[in-house]
């Protein structure tokens, strides 16, 4: 009688099971910190709408009224580095957590408030707790992802969320102040952080934190200097170029951050390795956005002002209007991860920074007999596509080559960019408006001023042609039968420099 000894079978159902699972639980942590970043973007233009009905309510004067909008960005812009910093040191999704806690308190307190003092506290405390939050939503979406291209894909959805969040915010801002209360502006923040810090401990993974003395010069010379800096350009919008307070923020700004130049030269734990900047892609990139951002920020201040107050659109139907712009950039988007693997950042870049031009000076042409489908919508639809072609391109640029360790840094200095970017922006942008403009009118100033955005995202185009075209690989005369080590050195010298290509 023989017996035969069949071998079991190997099922590999558990570990598929097992990476599915995590696969998607990556997937829901994701959308987590996405929403969160929505939820912020937003917050930067849902009271935009709302404006009028908060002036007449809690007694406003014109000037105070346009702090409830800078000074959520003034200490946004200037907590950016700092945040970003701190999501290294103490881990980011920590860091995320306890910046998203303080927002959407603030919001609760904001909602609640009854007179502009209450407000505006309120409103900065926001953009402490976005200032903390931001560059970790950032980090996580990259150092989060198992391969090139769901970083890839990571980032297009980032991109399509940040890009559009501010013509959604508007929307939203629209319909919460029509058909409910402005409060609800601030109230509708607090049930979705609220949901987002119980999902993202479940579904978030902490990263690695890293170890080291912190910065405290840098950190106060940095966040100090930076604050200084978007108040003076805030300052100049309402006072002046000239006035003592922009010129004393602008020096005191100024002085604080060569300090902080000259620390970060000196101590062993920098908050921003300088060599993160020197490198002249990314440089040149950080360059590009804070132009193009300041650009973009007078289409939504100049567009909103020139719905309600020469073609009599309701908040509404303000809000309703920048929906193909958003539309735009959500479906280009879904591309534009595609592309850039295909053709790299630089000729997105290049075509991106083209159309953003070409946009604004179409919405230059606007007058008082101008109507929105034939003169706005497709200059806004051309903004939105082209918008998604420079954002998404532009990150992975910033963030190609840095180390795991130094992604909150990096996403601290990029958002940095916009938010600098966005206050000299639309102040420089704004004052041109004012020297331009008839009392009582809005059309006089409207085409100087989107010629001034034109001009900056000119510029950006210049930046993209000449400071991100890769250099050239040093000609080398090869040995006659060249080893491995000395073949590997001209694939790996131009790897920075091609971050670009």
């Amino acid at each position: 009688m023989s017996t035969t000894t069949t071998a079991p079978s190997v099922t590999r159902q558990p570990q598929r099971s097992t990476a599915e699972r995590a696969a998607r639980r990556g997937a829901i942590g994701l959308g987590v910190v996405l929403v969160a970043q929505l939820m912020l973007v937003l917050d930067a233009t849902v009271v935009n709408v709302a404006l009028p009905h908060i002036q007449t309510d809690l007694g406003f004067t014109p000037a105070g009224l346009s702090w409830v909008l800078n000074a959520y960005t003034l200490a946004f812009g200037g907590l950016l580095l700092l945040g970003g910093r701190l999501g290294d040191v103490f881990g980011r999704l920590r860091s995320f957590e306890i910046g998203l806690a303080i927002f959407t308190v603030a919001s609760l307190l904001g909602g609640l408030a009854t007179s502009p003092a209450w407000l505006i506290a309120a409103r900065t405390l926001q953009g402490v707790g976005a200032a903390l939050a931001a560059p970790s939503v950032l980090a996580l979406v990259t150092t989060s992802a198992p391969n090139e291209a769901a970083r890839n894909r990571g980032l297009a959805l980032f991109t399509a969320v940040s890009s559009a969040g501010a013509s959604i915010g508007l929307l939203l801002g629209g319909i919460l102040t029509d058909f409910v209360s402005w409060h609800w502006t601030l109230f509708v923040n607090v049930p979705i952080g609220a949901v987002v810090l119980v999902l993202a401990r479940r579904f978030v993974t902490e990263t690695p934190r890293v170890r080291g003395r912190f910065d405290v010069v840098g950190a106060v010379t940095a966040t100090l200097g930076s604050v200084s800096v978007v108040h003076g350009f805030i300052s100049a919008a309402d006072r002046g170029w000239t006035a003592p307070l922009t010129l004393a923020s602008f020096v005191v700004g100024l002085a604080l951050l060569a300090l902080f130049v000259r620390t970060e030269s000196r101590v062993s734990s920098p908050l921003l390795p300088l060599a993160l900047v020197r490198n002249r892609t990314r440089g040149g990139a950080l360059v590009l956005m804070a132009l193009v951002v300041g650009a973009q920020f007078s289409t939504f201040f100049l567009v909103t002002q020139y719905l309600q107050l020469v073609l009599g659109f309701s908040p509404v139907a303000t809000g309703a209007a920048f929906l193909p712009l958003s539309l735009a950039i959500f479906a280009t988007s879904r591309v534009s991860a595609r592309l850039v693997a295909k053709v790299g950042p630089r000729p997105m870049l290049l075509v991106g920074t083209l159309g953003l031009t070409a946009s604004f000076v179409w919405l230059s042409t606007m007058s008082t007999t101008s109507t929105y489908a034939a003169h706005l919508l497709g200059a806004l639809v051309l903004n939105g596509v082209s918008a998604a072609l420079v954002f998404m391109p532009v990150t992975v640029v910033v963030l190609g080559g840095v180390d795991r360790a130094q992604a909150g840094t990096v996403s601290g200095l990029l958002q940095t960019a916009q938010q600098l970017g966005g206050a000299v922006g639309l102040a420089a942008i704004v004052s041109v408006y004012a020297s331009q403009a008839v009392p009582g009118q809005l059309v006089p100033g409207v085409e100087p001023a989107f010629l001034t955005s034109a001009t900056f995202t000119l510029v950006a185009l210049l930046v993209a042609a000449f400071v991100l075209r890769p250099r050239p690989a040093p000609a080398v005369a090869a040995p006659a039968e060249p080893s491995r080590e000395t073949a590997a050195v001209p694939a790996a010298a131009p790897a920075e420099g091609a971050e670009a290509s």
